[in-house]
């Protein structure tokens, strides 16, 4: 009994022990690799495993590289998963460029995975060209008629110039830039109806694919529509403009016309107080003058006198006045 035990135990022990070490030394790994010709050292194995690589994830891209005949070591596919590089995509990328006869190193392979682009990608664009659509660009003419026009730029991929280039939003911020300039130096809008392909030459020529990681190909004017009449809207919008300023401007005068006349009506019933305060005066001060005998009652009835006689003659010049505006009766 006690050996049975014994025995459990030490098969136990053999089990865990067994376990421990196939876990850390992949021994079918090993395997496929020394079958495919590959050479990958256990302790190597081992070693992936305390740096936290798992060694599958380079130990099949090595053996994919060694099948292609690229000359790629361990070393190099594990420096560049610890920086945080995708290694099956590189050694992808390497093969195609291979295939493909397009000269691509591994440590420019590796930069352009780190510089965050899709290294596979850019080989398969280099060996077939992409179509970027724009979206619709308005461009008004000097003739002030819009047109709307959408591109289709054709583009491959620039290997020299992935890292640090400048990608896609700029292609069609330039070309934009490029299709509004064109359209804004040509007289009439029928020029570019007539001739679209004129702006895909204009275009080109000015080299809108320095700095960026593409060369264009080509660009091919894929829509043209006629939109608004830009300068017939501004020019109604001018004339609105100084309608309201025309306005405004006689709304202030109007104002000021009122104001003075107010002003000139409270002037006049300012004086016509001024006047009856003084005429409320006459008889007071006529008063003083008899007391103080510088009036005397002859004086008095000849000034009456004339004010009666005054007063008459405007009463009778008034009636003449009168008549002159009744139509005679026959």
């Amino acid at each position: 009994m006690d050996f049975l035990i014994g025995s459990g135990f030490f098969v136990l022990m053999g089990i865990i022990i067994a376990a421990v070490f196939l876990h850390f030394v992949p021994i079918g790994l090993w395997i496929s690799a020394l079958a495919a010709d590959v050479h990958v050292g256990i302790f190597t194995l081992i070693g992936m495993r305390m740096r936290r690589v798992p060694p599958a994830k380079i130990v099949m891209p090595l053996i994919k590289a060694n099948k292609a005949g690229l000359d790629v070591n361990v070393n190099q596919l594990e420096a560049h998963y610890l920086a945080g590089g995708n290694v099956d995509k590189v050694v992808d990328a390497l093969i195609a460029s291979q295939r493909a006869q397009i000269v691509l190193p591994f440590e420019r392979s590796a930069a352009i995975d780190l510089a965050g682009r899709d290294v596979l990608e850019a080989v398969q664009m280099s060996v077939n060209p992409k179509v970027i659509e724009t979206p619709v660009v308005s461009a008004v003419a000097k003739n002030g008629i819009e047109l709307k026009i959408k591109a289709r730029v054709t583009v491959r991929a620039n290997i020299d110039r992935l890292v640090g280039g400048a990608g896609e939003p700029t292609i069609i911020a330039r070309v934009g830039e490029g299709i509004v300039t064109t359209v804004g130096s040509s007289e009439m809008h029928t020029d570019v109806l007539e001739s679209p392909d004129d702006i895909s030459k204009t275009v080109l020529g000015k080299g809108l694919d320095a700095g960026t990681a593409f060369e264009i190909l080509s660009i091919d004017i894929a829509d043209v529509d006629v939109g608004r009449n830009i300068g017939a809207q501004l020019q109604t919008d001018q004339a609105e403009a100084d309608k309201r300023i025309a306005q405004a401007k006689a709304e202030e005068r109007r104002a000021m016309a009122v104001a003075k006349e107010q002003e000139m009506k409270a002037y006049t019933q300012e004086m016509e107080a001024k006047v009856v305060e003084a005429q409320a005066e006459v008889p007071h001060a006529m008063a003083e003058a008899f007391k103080a005998g510088n009036l005397g009652v002859m004086d008095y009835y000849n000034m009456m006198n004339v004010q009666s006689d005054t007063e008459m003659r405007k009463a009778v010049s008034q009636a003449g006045k009168d008549r002159k505006h009744i139509p005679s009766q026959k």
